[in-house]
């Protein structure tokens, strides 16, 4: 079941589309889609960015959604990050200040890519804020640790990226580590930025391991077989070495 919610008061508000659980809610994930550096055009659900969201939005509706789980997709006000002003960033607080006056208390998972990812790591200092999925993310050198600490982190990059660094993101995991509550980095061989190669690891590890969070954080009894997808990330040897 599909709603909207959270309407905005005007165009130039972002919006939220809710799927997964409307009642009984027991978290809440947030998906957050990419854009450009600056961009000040109104943000499309047809665009490129939120389109790449939507397999992502649907495995977690359809897998977390029976046991509580309610996934608010945002589509942002503008297209781009736009320097100082943040503008993905502002848009995620204000869903993340929705959530907490509908849900409050409960547990928040953040899924974004490229520059949602970026906003993503940025937003995870929202105290409901339990773990992050970053895909691709937008980093830099001067990205601040700061915001995950406590949280879980998930960071999956491609190697033959060339939009986004996969080097800022392993530097960021690194400075990360001993901030958050546990990082894993996982580099895709062969994918580039766009997710097109290798959707099986894009879509199912970075959606199992929130679901795994989720349903240990809540009790909820998600699929074994759905968590089950995570398990590489523990078994790693090495949390920030991990290849598929």
């Amino acid at each position: 079941m599909t709603r909207r919610a959270a309407v905005p008061a005007s165009d130039r508000d972002p919006t939220v589309t809710v799927s997964g659980a409307v009642r009984d809610v027991r978290g809440v994930a947030l998906v957050l889609h990419g854009g450009s550096v600056p961009g000040m055009t109104r943000a499309r659900p047809y665009q490129p960015g939120p389109l790449r969201m939507r397999p992502f939005t649907t495995r977690l509706s359809h897998e977390g959604g029976p046991h509580g789980l309610s996934v608010w997709t945002l589509l942002n006000r503008v297209r781009g990050w736009n320097g100082e002003q943040r503008s993905a960033l502002q848009d995620a607080r204000w869903a993340l200040e929705r959530i907490g006056e509908q849900f409050p208390g409960v547990p928040v998972y953040l899924l974004g890519h490229s520059m949602g990812g970026r906003t993503a790591l940025a937003a995870a200092d929202h105290p409901q804020v339990r773990a992050v999925a970053a895909l691709a993310p937008w980093l830099g050198a001067a990205s601040a640790v700061e915001p995950v600490r406590g949280r879980g982190v998930l960071i999956q990059h491609g190697d033959a990226d060339r939009t986004t660094s996969p080097t800022a993101s392993l530097a960021f995991a690194r400075r990360a580590r001993g901030v958050a509550e546990d990082v894993r980095y996982v580099r895709i061989l062969g994918a580039g930025h766009f997710m097109v190669r290798s959707i099986a690891d894009w879509h199912g590890l970075s959606t199992a391991y929130l679901l795994r969070r989720f349903a240990e954080d809540t009790g909820a009894a998600v699929d074994a077989a759905v968590t089950a997808r995570a398990d590489v990330l523990r078994a790693a040897e090495d949390p920030l070495g991990i290849t598929r």
